[in-house]
């Protein structure tokens, strides 16, 4: 993991949530928030990023929970409470989201709440990006209280993910020399069943479930992937170090 890795600022998040968003991320936002289905009181949602599972939470949650949305990136943020709000004038089913929910920046590894008040926490797809992984999963633990519950997802292994492979051996095609390794590295970096169990109970947790989700997700076209993923994600940094075999000078991303 490195520091670009973590970098979504931008333009980014704009792309990442308008081309990747509904191929990669709402199919999995609506299974996760309906596990959550029905529950009350106090959740936490870390690395919410562009607010794909955020959207899902607050339509699927009990209507007296508060749910506080956090991530390390503030543009990430402003783009998802934007978008809430554009979308829902601030009303979701009737309901007003404005009381339910707030935004925070914060550290998935040193959150800004006190022990045992949330009843639960949950994240999509940012445990990956951890750079501590136990540390991450222990403070979720401390801000649980006994009983409560911590949801996450994490990408499979970047073979099982048929578009995003295309997409790493397309833009690895182009740069034989140092191919960019963003996604098998970052995103589809921590998918062994083992070490994520392993992580979990060394953070403190001893019943952990662990199942495997397979959704086909769909793009509007072939250009929405690879604008997500190019321009839309860290790989972008990536991308731009050099010129592509081939070209004649650097393409615009």
């Amino acid at each position: 993991m490195t520091e670009a890795d973590k970098l979504f600022a931008g333009s980014i998040p704009e792309l990442y949530d308008r081309h990747l968003g509904p191929l990669i991320f709402e199919p999995y936002a609506r299974d996760l928030a309906g596990r959550m289905a029905g529950t009350g009181g106090r959740i936490v949602e870390t690395a919410a990023g562009t607010g794909v599972l955020t959207r899902a939470l607050v339509e699927a949650v009990a209507p007296d929970a508060t749910v506080s949305a956090t991530d390390l990136n503030q543009p990430m943020l402003d783009h998802a409470a934007q978008r809430l709000s554009g979308r829902l004038s601030g009303r979701l089913s009737g309901r007003l989201v404005a009381p339910r929910l707030s935004w925070r920046q914060a550290d998935a590894l040193r959150l800004p709440f006190q022990d045992g008040r949330a009843d639960a926490v949950v994240c999509q797809f940012g445990a990956m990006f951890f750079p501590d992984k136990v540390a991450g999963y222990r403070e979720a633990r401390r801000v649980l209280r006994p009983g409560g519950r911590f949801l996450f997802s994490v990408w499979d292994r970047l073979e099982e993910n048929e578009i995003t492979a295309a997409v790493h051996e397309a833009v690895a095609a182009l740069f034989p020399d140092d191919p960019p390794s963003f996604l098998a590295r970052a995103p589809h970096g921590y998918h062994e069943v083992q070490r994520i169990r392993e992580d979990l109970r060394a953070a403190g947790f001893e019943r952990v479930a662990i199942e495997t989700v397979t959704i086909r997700g769909r793009a509007p076209s072939a250009a929405d992937p690879a604008i997500g993923f190019c321009q839309g994600s860290p790989l972008r940094h990536e991308s731009r170090r050099g010129t592509p075999a081939g070209w004649t000078r650097s393409p615009v991303w």
